[in-house]
């Protein structure tokens, strides 16, 4: 397991503290939640990315159908 120090303004930390103490969890679960949620994405464009390459230069369409089901522009 690899460690990192974030640098936050106080207030963002702050907001943060409050929002894990909501969940019932600590900081550092809650970013881990929060880096998990940014790579499924990352990973489900991804993948999608390499399949819309081999639909024959339809990379535009699939990821204009993927940004309509994920609900992101």
């Amino acid at each position: 397991m690899s460690a990192i120090t974030l640098r936050l303004p106080d207030d963002k930390h702050q907001r943060l503290k409050t929002l894990a103490a909501q969940q019932g969890i600590s900081i550092n679960q809650l970013l881990n939640e929060m880096a998990t949620l940014i790579l499924v994405d990352f990973d489900a464009e991804t993948r999608f990315r390499l399949r819309a390459e081999r639909g024959r230069g339809k990379t535009e369409r699939g990821l204009a159908l993927l940004h309509t089901v994920l609900g992101s522009s």
